[in-house]
């Protein structure tokens, strides 16, 4: 997403972009405290009554950080790490159970106890071209 905002800076004339909710049709997920900072700033605080929250620890180097032998480690909403990235899984009252919405998240700090986070780009986007293949955060 960040790719995008001198883009959009440019065609807006530098107007404000607000970004205020981070959702899916599923869930919202977190709430912008700042909302008149820059995209590129922006920090969701997390909103742990519309649903469950749970994180699977995400390497950049090396994809998710499991075995294909054994059952994901998930991490509780209260024992996410300042700095480290993780793939958002959601339990819903609508009944979704254990729902890995593929959004990589990285924590950014603490509001009240809730995690602060930082939308870093979808989990599995690739660009094909040939043999090549290329990753969503290397664009």
């Amino acid at each position: 997403m960040a790719q995008y905002i001198p883009t959009l800076d440019y065609y807006s004339g530098c107007l404000p972009i607000l970004c205020t909710l981070y959702a899916s049709s599923e869930c919202y997920f977190g709430i912008n405290l700042k909302p008149m900072s820059k995209p590129s700033e922006a920090s969701y605080t997390i909103m742990p009554n519309m649903g469950y929250f749970e994180f699977l620890p995400h390497d950049p180097i090396n994809s998710v950080l499991l075995s294909h032998d054994s059952p994901p480690r998930l991490v509780d909403l209260v024992d996410v790490e300042v700095g480290k990235e993780y793939e958002l899984v959601i339990t819903t009252y609508a009944g979704l159970c254990r729902y890995r919405v593929g959004d990589i998240l990285r924590v950014t700090g603490f509001h009240n106890s809730a995690p602060q986070f930082k939308f870093i780009r979808r989990q599995n986007v690739l660009l094909s071209i040939d043999s090549d293949k290329t990753d969503e955060s290397e664009l």
